[in-house]
This record gives C-alpha cells, sequence and structure tokens, in this order.
C-alpha cells in the first residue's frame, strides 16, 4: 500500500484557525483550533491612550485625530502573522509535508505574505473562502480535489 501524505488544512479568518487532516477513510477531523485572545475585545481595549490632538494655529480648539488604522484590522494581521509562525515552525519540525490553506481572501493573503520558503514550499493549494465555522463533515465538497481517494485492499 503507498504511503499516504502528510497533509494539513489550515482553516482559518481573521480571528479563529482550525487544523484539519484527512483521516484513514477521508474524513476530515479537526486536530486543533486556536483563537486570537484579541478577537472579541472592545476598540477601546485594543489601543492603549485615546487618539492624538491637533488644533488650528488661528484658533484655540482642539480637534481629536482618529486613528489611521482600524485596531480590529491591526489585530485580524497580527493573527494571521502568529498563524503563520506556527505554520513555519510546524514545516520546520516536518508536522506535515503538504499544505492547503483555505481563508478569506485578506487573511490568506495576510497569511502568505509571512509564509518562509520552506513552507511556501509546502503548499499545493489556496482556497479563498470562510469556511471557519463550517463543521468538519461539510469540508469535504470544498477540499476533496486535495485528498487521494482511499486505498481499498479487495
Amino acid at each position: 500500500m503507498p504511503r499516504d501524505r502528510n497533509l494539513l488544512f489550515v482553516v482559518a479568518d481573521g480571528e479563529h484557525a482550525r487544523f484539519v487532516r484527512p483521516a484513514e477513510d477521508n474524513a476530515l477531523v479537526t486536530q486543533t483550533s486556536i483563537d486570537s485572545p484579541r478577537a472579541h475585545m472592545r476598540s477601546g481595549d485594543l489601543v492603549s491612550d485615546r487618539p492624538g490632538a491637533t488644533f488650528h494655529s488661528d484658533s484655540t480648539a482642539h480637534h481629536a485625530v482618529a486613528p489611521r488604522h482600524d485596531p480590529h484590522q491591526l489585530a485580524k494581521e497580527e493573527f494571521a502573522k502568529d498563524l503563520a509562525a506556527r505554520l513555519n515552525a510546524a514545516a520546520a519540525r516536518s508536522v506535515f509535508e503538504e499544505l492547503v490553506v483555505v481563508a478569506p481572501a485578506h487573511t490568506l493573503n495576510a497569511i502568505q505574505a509571512h509564509l518562509d520558503v520552506n513552507t511556501k514550499g509546502r503548499v499545493i493549494g489556496t482556497l479563498e473562502k470562510d469556511l471557519v465555522k463550517t463543521p468538519d463533515h461539510e469540508l469535504w465538497p470544498h477540499v476533496r480535489e486535495w485528498v487521494r481517494p482511499v486505498h481499498r485492499q479487495p
């Protein structure tokens, strides 16, 4: 019987990620999941201080300056960066041979931007979809092209 490859699916969005593997019967099984510790925090809790202020030279009035970046968006980008770091470490330890990343476009791009050369070389596919809340048994139609058929002995 041919040796099956060591395939890992990462199903993620900006706040959650699941590491899914095909079982011997090709049923998909979540092995581990992680959540962003900052995912459900209020914007006020994500930033350390109030926005800066500016004033006009011909007036004594001060106006608050809105931050240039949404703190929730920055938290999502940081989560994608951390997820890529975990994947890089797992690839270095040969936890997987082949990788498929499933995530919405923005998250997928952020993850891919932080993958090292070794990990990028193991990526056999990507899927731009938000399937993080999709149960394992409903993932199959979306990822079946990357899972080899089961080898059954007569």
